[in-house]
């Protein structure tokens, strides 16, 4: 990608700020390490009231990051699109009078790889994606392209715990299934009423919590010589088989 194409940063001290300031919806910001003066002090203060991930990084990242502009040891990356709120993601479901489908992925941090999940999940009728705030991509400028524009259609939650998230989601009846090697046969599984796909992280997998709060585990069978499938193909296998069930269904119905 081109650095230069880039739309979700911005750079330098007053215009983060005032980017704080305005309630523009921010991902995260990258201090320079050891920059702790200054309007970098009222900077971290803003994202310390808003909740938003500070992440030290060398000034060297920054330079390659800018093209290197000014940043003046801060740059902002933002969202490329707003995030939702989980009731929305059950007022999208009631809308339109269907069982809620539900996308999680836990600690996704390949941006291409949420952004092919995030449109698979568009594609298939899912209702909405629920990311954790930290370790995980987010709504950028490389996550929104590949996409390919599925952010602008399908909401997207941004949770602190995804372990209260599921906890909300099942005090509502919503069964939740997560993917992992050791599990069930995914196309023997009953995924036709309200159900949350749990997608977990590129290199281990689902967290150990969010795991145990699964009501059941899904198994994709592999039959060649590498042992896992790379997640957001698994994901939109196991979101297919939401939807061929629910097809089917529909046309028993």
């Amino acid at each position: 990608m081109d650095i230069k194409q880039r739309e979700d940063l911005i750079i330098g001290r007053n215009p983060v700020l005032e980017a704080l300031r305005a309630g523009r919806t921010i991902d995260s910001v990258l201090v320079a390490s050891g920059e702790k003066k200054g309007t970098i002090v009222q900077i971290l203060g803003k994202c310390r009231e808003r909740g938003i991930v500070v992440k030290e990084v060398a000034s060297s990242k920054l330079d390659f990051m800018c093209v290197n502009q000014n940043h003046q040891g801060v740059v902002a990356v933002c969202a490329m699109s707003e995030y939702a709120e989980i009731e929305e993601i059950f007022g999208r479901a009631a809308q339109r009078g269907e069982d809620l489908f539900v996308l999680i992925c836990d600690e996704i941090e390949d941006p291409h790889n949420l952004g092919a999940l995030i449109r698979t999940a568009e594609v298939v009728g899912a209702h909405g994606v629920i990311i954790p705030k930290r370790r995980s991509a987010s709504l950028t400028f490389s996550t929104a392209k590949a996409s390919a524009g599925a952010v602008e259609y399908i909401p997207v939650c941004k949770v602190s715990s995804l372990v209260q998230a599921i906890d909300a989601l099942k005090a509502k009846g919503v069964w939740v299934h997560g993917a992992d090697m050791n599990g069930r046969i995914w196309h023997n599984a009953d995924l036709k009423g309200p159900v949350a796909i749990v997608i977990g992280s590129e290199g281990k997998g689902l967290g150990a919590l969010v795991k145990k709060k699964c009501d059941g585990i899904l198994s994709l069978p592999v039959r060649g010589q590498i042992n896992s499938l790379n997640a957001s193909v698994a994901g939109g296998v196991l979101m297919y088989e939401v939807a061929r069930q629910r097809m089917e269904a529909d046309i028993k119905g």
